[in-house]
């Protein structure tokens, strides 16, 4: 598939996202500032609905029937907590799950934050597929399991990052590092320890300019994945 045809809806997505992220913290009042710092620029789901809408688009161009595919109350059942919220599922009339996608960005703050997401990220994966393997989704094959990350470019998440390591040696891939090169470096592994089946890694400036990191985490490539898995799944949806 053509993927250049979506061009336009990625660029119209990150400018979204820089102008809703503002406009939430515009929003705020002095006091909500101070008490909740940059908190407003990670969790504010709304700055991420662009990308939701280009990844809805490839579905349906894909063939993908629109009433199969979620972006609102996706609780899946978890194996170590009742349920967790997804930002996007696909599931086929006969209720089996094809594939479910997290999205994320980090604006600033990435000291306090980069930690937290790589947790989340783990956590959630490895709680889906042990719900998975203990018969949580019975009936059916594995289902495509995606992870995008948004995060902007700056002094700050460009510049290598001190590593203290007071009793053990640290990795040596972690050395010389900043919070950019990190996170590709979690989304290579992600991949590579098979707890996604693809993840994407795009930078992002205020001034509305992005790009890929690398091949392999790429947009291309997350969306390659994404539209091979539902090729192969269309059968699954014929009535």
């Amino acid at each position: 598939m053509n993927l250049k045809k979506y061009q336009t809806l990625l660029e119209n997505a990150i400018k979204l996202f820089w102008e809703t992220r503002n406009s939430q913290k515009d929003a705020q009042s002095e006091k909500e500032i101070k008490d909740t710092g940059n908190r407003s620029s990670v969790t504010g789901g709304k700055q991420l609905d662009g990308l939701l809408k280009l990844l809805y688009v490839v579905a349906t161009d894909t063939g993908i029937p629109e009433d199969c595919i979620y972006i609102k109350g996706n609780q899946l059942p978890g194996y170590f907590r009742p349920t967790k919220d997804w930002d996007m599922l696909i599931i086929t009339p006969s209720k089996k799950l094809v594939a479910v996608l997290e999205l994320k960005s980090q604006v600033g703050s990435f000291g306090n934050n980069f930690n937290n997401r790589t947790e989340e990220a783990l956590g959630s994966a490895t709680d889906l597929w042990t719900a998975f393997r203990e018969k949580a989704f019975p009936n059916q094959s594995a289902p495509w399991l995606g992870y995008m990350m948004i995060v902007e470019k700056s002094e700050k998440s460009t510049s290598p990052v001190r590593i203290t390591q007071p009793y053990f040696k640290v990795f040596n891939e972690f050395h010389n590092t900043s919070y950019l090169d990190r996170y590709k470096l979690f989304c290579q592994k992600l991949m590579l320890e098979r707890l996604y089946s693809q993840t994407c890694l795009i930078w992002v400036t205020n001034d509305h300019k992005f790009g890929d990191l690398e091949e392999s985490i790429s947009m291309d490539s997350f969306l390659n994945s994404f539209i091979g898995h539902l090729t192969g799944q269309l059968h699954e949806f014929k009535k």
